[in-house]
């Protein structure tokens, strides 16, 4: 499938690792919640898949014996641990201006995000984005979170369009919208490399919210012709 930003009429955009700065404390909830439970889990390979919503990430860390037994007490302790941790993140310094950018293009603006409800409005308040985003979505939406492609089709729904871009920092914002047919740009603000992010299908990767600020504003982006692999 071959797309021209120009045509574009949506931006969906992640929120964790994203536009907030919340990789490193997801990162160490989880660490604790597992801890809570007697289960070992390295750091290194948790924030592996931060992005992954949480429906998925017990499984995926720690095998389907843990998930069985413990995966609801494993998410609810994470909640609570995150809860502790939730007033030390903050939004990107580009993020608010980026996504009045989009919006200020004609640009439909959509956030969807693998955190629970509270969580996003929590950061619908720290980006203002009530004031820039269109409309939103998050984990109680839909049934399967992140790699799976429901929360972007949901998005997609609320924009009104199928014409859209993902904008994520995980290498599962990335499958989930080549799953739900749209390209995407990746960005290193949540700590995955530029090659995990390409080779999962991420068409442009930069490195910060400034940088793809940058070639929005310079009108660079519209010009690329976006080619992403059929799903």
């Amino acid at each position: 499938m071959d797309i021209e930003l120009g045509s574009v009429e949506a931006m969906v955009f992640d929120v964790d690792g994203t536009l907030i700065d919340s990789a490193y404390q997801h990162t160490l909830a989880w660490a604790r919640a597992f801890a809570d439970v007697g289960v070992q889990v390295p750091s290194w390979w948790i924030h592996r898949h931060v992005g992954m919503g949480g429906d998925h990430l017990v499984e995926a860390v720690a095998g389907e014996d843990v998930e069985q037994r413990l995966g609801d007490r494993v998410r609810e302790l994470e909640s609570g641990r995150y809860q502790d941790l939730i007033d030390e993140v903050r939004p990107f310094p580009a993020a608010k201006e980026l996504l009045a950018t989009c919006r200020a293009a004609g640009l439909r603006v959509i956030l969807a995000s693998s955190a629970k409800g509270e969580e996003l409005e929590h950061y619908l308040g720290l980006l203002d984005a009530r004031q820039r985003a269109h409309d939103w979505t998050s984990a109680p939406d839909v049934e399967n979170t992140k790699p799976d492609p429901d929360l972007i089709e949901v998005a997609l729904e609320k924009a009104g369009t199928c014409a859209a871009v993902m904008v994520g920092d995980a290498v599962w914002d990335v499958v989930a919208a080549t799953r739900a047919g749209i390209p995407s740009l990746g960005l290193l603000t949540g700590g995955v490399g530029t090659c995990e992010l390409e080779e999962a299908g991420a068409v442009a990767v930069f490195e910060s919210l400034e940088e793809l600020q940058g070639s929005l504003e310079a009108s660079l982006l519209p010009s690329l012709t976006l080619s992403m692999r059929s799903s």
